[in-house]
């Protein structure tokens, strides 16, 4: 508890504590009764009096202040002193409760503003000196001690070190870094000492732009919490003149017939009626839900915009995805080696890294990183590559060729073309053919199981669109189990196919885009709800996102529709609960079935019942 929670408790025990003491008294006079619980009345309810009375001032009148206010009021001019503050005693309970329950549910939120860094380290004159990271310019080389978060996206440049990302991603493993590797900033320095030249400045820097999300998440309302905001506007007024008119016709009637009004019985009938229909139930349970979602979400590496993207998630009846760094990793492996001749795969390899060494080219770099060994560049002469075509190089003395079928095809050699999809690195030897190195972008590991968990969440059809090759873009769909594949798409195509899709679903089903370049910005933007890669994912994308992937998971697309999912539940539980209760409590209360005890079950119990229900929405990850 906090230090005002610990001030409302306080009250509450006194307050509570003085009604019984003051009940039990056998005090015969009416005034000094009056004055007696007058003082746990105030010790209890003089913030909501207060707060009701500037309300008026300031015009904004029909709230649950002014609703409390008025009721307590009456009941204590009517002589009902026990109910009077018994009223505003659960009132209270309730606000406590409920303000106790929203501070559990921002623990996530509050867990992930701590990755804000407080500052950086720069070395000044032979020492390190604590700086603001706004102050560090792009470039700057900074060191992260042990324990310390990382202030600023960067590279690493010397040292080794394991980092705690839990904060970023909800993964509990931490992850190994060495010399050359990227870092983005929140993350928790666990071991070794580190030296990272940035990247970024600190305002585009990863833990900025999350903390950015987060902090206006609340901004963006869903149709659930607009609802509730117009229907308190109308429903409070509405339920005030009622309860007035409650108070003065049926008096006036009976006057009209002959008979004792009975003005004491219908007021406290209205009053009571003002008890009931108090809306605190929906005004606090649904944007907690949506909050408790919210936080759940992200306590799982997805970070979502607003609550209206949390809703509209939950309507996902297609999901449209990226290929390349979506679905696969993004980055060319060797995924085969078919050595022609006497040659052993092994030695094929060795000869094409070493052929490739001088080359900056991708399909180079994969060659070297298969490899595994340093090449000793001195072992290397003669290097000419061929654009188009290839690399020819002698290597220890032996005249090696790696390229594509062109550069065979020129050397006067027959190589073979196998229908495996990904590039081919065909390799010559002394003028022989030697085989070749399969290339290719490998899926992720867990992508076939996003897609088969997207369908068990309802989604109707999978698509992916992909600039690649027609082939290449088929032997991925297939081994992953996508419904539909278009491919050889420029960006602008892209749009297209989604707009089409988006004319033929239904109306109320939404369509989701999942990407991760800057191509897929436009996208992402076009789309019902567009999902972002985060951890390896351009900025433009992340930036036209409406949720965001921090582990680049694709089977959290799944689990955030889950997650939605439960959220929504359990905010339509909470409007129908409480619309039943209160509506039928209504009634029974016009009539006179219902007493002020009965109106304090269907005000304080019902929100307390509706809090504890939305506070499962922090658990829907789960």
């Amino acid at each position: 508890m906090n230090r005002k929670q610990k001030k409302m408790l306080v009250r509450i025990v006194l307050s509570a504590v003085l009604l019984v003491v003051f009940k039990l008294l056998p005090v015969e006079n009416r005034y000094v009764e009056l004055l007696l619980f007058l003082v746990p009345y105030l010790v209890i309810g003089y913030d909501i009096l207060r707060k009701a009375v500037l309300g008026i001032i300031n015009g904004q009148v029909f709230d649950e202040n002014f609703l409390m206010a008025l009721a307590t009021v009456g009941a204590m001019v009517l002589g009902e002193y026990v109910e009077g503050v018994a009223v505003m005693l659960f009132y209270q309970i309730g606000e406590l409760f409920q303000s106790y329950a929203v501070g559990k549910s921002r623990k996530n939120i509050a867990q992930l503003m701590d990755i804000r860094p407080d500052y950086a380290n720069v070395e000044q004159d032979g020492k390190l000196v604590q700086v603001d990271p706004d102050e560090v310019e792009v470039g700057t080389v900074i060191v992260v001690s042990p324990g310390e978060k990382v202030p600023i996206d960067g590279v690493v440049t010397q040292g080794a070190s394991t980092l705690n990302t839990s904060a970023l991603t909800g993964e509990s493993l931490p992850r190994e870094v060495k010399e050359g590797d990227e870092v983005i900033s929140g993350c928790v320095n666990l071991s070794g000492l580190i030296y990272i030249r940035t990247v970024k400045a600190f305002g585009e820097s990863t833990v900025t732009k999350i903390l950015d999300l987060v902090e206006n998440s609340s901004m963006k309302k869903s149709r659930s919490e607009n609802f509730i905001t117009r229907f308190a506007k109308y429903y409070t007024p509405a339920v005030c003149i009622g309860a007035l008119g409650l108070a003065v016709l049926p008096p006036l009637v009976n006057l009209l017939l002959g008979n004792p009004a009975g003005w004491s019985r219908w007021v406290i009938r209205a009053l009571t009626t003002l008890v009931i229909s108090c809306p605190c139930a929906l005004v606090i349970s649904i944007p907690l839900s949506f909050f408790g979602g919210i936080g759940g979400a992200s306590a799982r590496g997805i970070l979502v915009k607003g609550s209206n993207y949390l809703e509209a998630l939950s309507q996902t009846k297609y999901v449209v995805c990226d290929k390349t760094g979506t679905l696969t990793k993004g980055v060319f492996e060797v995924t085969r080696i078919v050595p022609a001749g006497d040659i052993a795969g092994e030695e094929l390899l060795r000869l094409a890294a070493y052929a490739e060494s001088y080359s900056s080219h991708p399909i180079s770099r994969s060659l070297k990183e298969a490899y595994r060994e340093p090449v000793d560049m001195a072992r290397v002469q003669g290097v000419e590559e061929i654009s188009g075509h290839g690399v020819q190089a002698f290597v220890d003395g032996r005249f090696v060729a790696a390229g594509n079928a062109k550069l065979m095809e020129s050397l006067k050699l027959t190589c073979e073309r196998p229908e495996e999809t990904g590039t081919q690195v065909h390799v010559a030897v002394d003028g022989s053919y030697a085989g070749y190195i399969l290339i290719a972008d490998v899926a992720k590991p867990n992508a076939a199981a996003a897609v088969a968990g997207l369908k068990e969440a309802g989604v109707k059809q999978v698509v992916m669109l992909t600039g690649d090759a027609k082939p290449v873009a088929e032997a991925v769909a297939n081994e992953l189990g996508v419904d539909v594949v278009r491919s050889e798409l420029l960006p602008a195509d892209k749009v297209k196919e989604v707009e089409t899709l988006l004319a033929a679903k239904g109306g109320k089903e939404k369509l989701a885009f999942v990407g991760d370049g800057i191509n897929d910005a436009p996208v992402l933007s076009r789309a019902d709800i567009g999902i972002a890669m985060g951890a390896l994912g351009s900025d433009a994308a992340i930036e036209a996102a409406d949720i965001v992937l921090m582990d680049d998971d694709p089977e959290k697309i799944a689990e955030a529709i889950r997650i939605s999912r439960r959220t929504l539940g359990i905010v339509h539980q909470n409007i129908v609960f409480a619309l039943a209760v209160k509506f039928a409590c209504l009634g029974f209360g016009a009539v006179g079935y219902v007493n002020m005890w009965w109106a304090i079950f269907a005000d304080v119990g019902v929100m307390v019942i509706a809090v504890l229900n939305a506070t499962r929405a922090l658990r829907a990850g789960k």
